[in-house]
């Protein structure tokens, strides 16, 4: 199953979100658990400096508790706060009434001045956390070293810790709530124009409307607007194949309409018969060769990959610098670097084709084929402008419209079909260009082809 954008954007923000949130809470727990702890510690600590302000030395210079301490607890039989005063390596043990019947190895030995603060647990299995402190004592005998020690149970530091766990977790809940439902909402307003470009495209397959219309954010404008570009190219080329086919069908009615004729003339020689129908397959196959060629031209499309320009014209004239071999024509291309089509390079080759194959079929002895870019404003591609030019006789300014038509030439008795030129008139025109014929600065014919940025 393919999920949805949206699905798949608020299952991983969701996840990433109570990752966060649970790394958070086990954070704070473990803050607040070490605090609690420490408090437990500080608490502890103020408890022996109370044993220790009510400790005294006795007739026998041995230390003395009394019977009743400040905190009532250290009287109540297991009140869960204990207390024991231990000589180190003596047999003197004080322990409070709270501690009777309780056996637990209090912290002892202490050297003067050592804390011992851990976790310990009675013989019925009670955890508790106990404190002790070393103490040296001088009596009339010298000093003596004691160990103080108190112990408390762990019910009010778990029940701290209870209280403030269901205090974090539900606000974090909570919070996780409210932010799951604001990206849901974010998710949702931020996804709009993706939803609004498949409606618009929904409306263009029922024939509503014939292009992609509407304020898009900045990140979607550069795809409807290649979007567009494609829709227009592909219904330009339809048209331009259901042109192509009308035109042909029309052209082909008058060669049709000679060969019945010559068939039907009665009193005709082979010989003339055969002449009959040669100019007229002749003819078709010009008609038929300029309609396909015609059709062929893609149209400027943003989403073609660019076509090397330098590239393109090098290898064109090569090959028909072939093909002109005995005339030793000295030819040169002049383009810029980095100069590219933008375009289907089908439509680039044959544009070059016809244009160059022209130069040096009339030209005397020169050709030349320059290139550069023109310039586009931002977010917009390059356009192209490309001069092809001759030093042969020209083309007279009363003809250059004849010669951009199909089977129009400027020699009526040179060979060839005539379409050249007017091939690349078509393409050009397929690509929202401009074509100028003009005098060349070599004598002949400079042949200007400009399409513009998009």
């Amino acid at each position: 199953m393919t999920l949805s954008l949206h699905t798949r954007l608020l299952v991983a923000a969701s996840l990433v979100l109570t990752a966060f949130l649970g790394l958070t809470g086990l954070g704070l727990d473990r803050a607040f658990r070490a605090s609690a702890e420490t408090a437990v510690h500080d608490r502890l600590q103020g408890y022996v400096y109370v044993l220790l302000a009510a400790a005294d030395l006795g007739p026998n210079g041995v230390l003395q508790l009394p019977d009743t301490l400040p905190d009532a607890r250290f009287s109540t039989p297991a009140s869960g706060l204990y207390a024991e005063v231990s000589a180190n390596h003596g047999a003197m043990r004080w322990r409070s009434r709270s501690a009777l019947g309780v056996t637990a190895p209090f912290p002892g030995d202490l050297a003067p001045g050592q804390w011992r603060f851990e976790r310990i647990r009675t013989a019925a299995g009670e955890p508790l956390f106990a404190l002790g402190f070393g103490v040296s004592w001088e009596g009339g005998g010298g000093a003596r070293n004691y160990t103080f020690a108190v112990a408390g149970n762990l019910a009010g530091f778990h029940a701290q810790i209870g209280r403030f766990r269901r205090s974090l977790w539900g606000w974090l809940a909570a919070a996780a709530a409210v932010l799951l439902a604001a990206q849901g909402a974010i998710l949702h307003w931020g996804l709009a124009p993706l939803r609004r470009v498949t409606h618009d495209l929904a409306a263009m397959e029922d024939g509503r409307r014939d292009r992609l219309e509407g304020r898009y954010p900045r990140e979607l404008r550069g795809l409807t607007e290649n979007l567009n570009s494609l829709i227009t190219g592909e219904r330009s080329q339809r048209a331009r194949y259901r042109d192509a086919l009308a035109d042909l069908a029309h052209s082909l009615k008058t060669p049709l309409a000679v060969l019945r004729g010559a068939l039907a003339e009665p009193g005709r020689s082979a010989q003339e018969l055969r002449g009959a129908v040669k100019d007229a397959a002749g003819r078709m196959n010009q008609i038929i060769d300029y309609q396909l060629q015609r059709a062929a031209a893609s149209g400027r499309s943003t989403l073609m990959a660019p076509v090397d320009v330098a590239r393109a014209a090098q290898r064109i004239a090569g090959s028909i610098a072939k093909v002109y071999r005995d005339k030793g024509v000295s030819w040169d291309t002049r383009i810029a670097e980095g100069v590219c089509f933008y375009g289907d390079e089908g439509d680039l080759m044959e544009l070059l084709g016809n244009l160059v194959d022209n130069a040096f079929k009339w030209c005397r002895g020169q050709v030349a084929i320059r290139a550069e870019a023109v310039p586009a404003s931002a977010g917009r591609r390059p356009g192209l402008r490309l001069i092809v030019e001759d030093d042969g006789p020209g083309i007279a300014a009363e003809q250059r419209e004849r010669v951009l038509q199909r089977g129009g030439r400027a020699d009526p008795g040179a060979s060839g079909q005539g379409i050249g030129l007017a091939v690349v008139a078509d393409i050009v025109s397929a690509y929202d260009g401009r074509l100028e014929l003009r005098r060349a600065a070599l004598g002949g014919t400079a042949v200007e082809v400009t399409l513009p940025a998009g």
